[in-house]
């Protein structure tokens, strides 16, 4: 337990923070559920507005420091690949 008073402030911020970024990953791995059961249905066009929408989130992520920009382009590039697939 911290002692200093900005320290115990610290605490209190980081674990809003924690919060904050468990429920934006969790809502990245629910879009990307959708993603991939659209494409394993062979479904494209709902594939297609499911992918907009987990790159908007990766996206976001990035923009607000959640996740890394190489861990975001990497998982856009394989749905992309994905989506393609389903395309054909």
């Amino acid at each position: 337990m911290p002692n200093i008073k900005s320290a115990e402030k610290r605490v209190k911020v980081i674990e809003k923070k924690t919060l904050e970024n468990k429920a934006v990953k969790s809502k990245i791995l629910t879009y990307t559920k959708k993603f991939k059961t659209a494409v394993a249905q062979g479904d494209a066009q709902v594939a297609e507005v499911a992918y907009r929408d987990v790159v908007s989130l990766l996206d976001k992520a990035v923009a607000d420091n959640v996740i890394h920009a190489n861990c975001a382009n990497r998982r856009k590039a394989n749905y992309a690949k994905l989506l393609e697939t389903v395309k054909k």
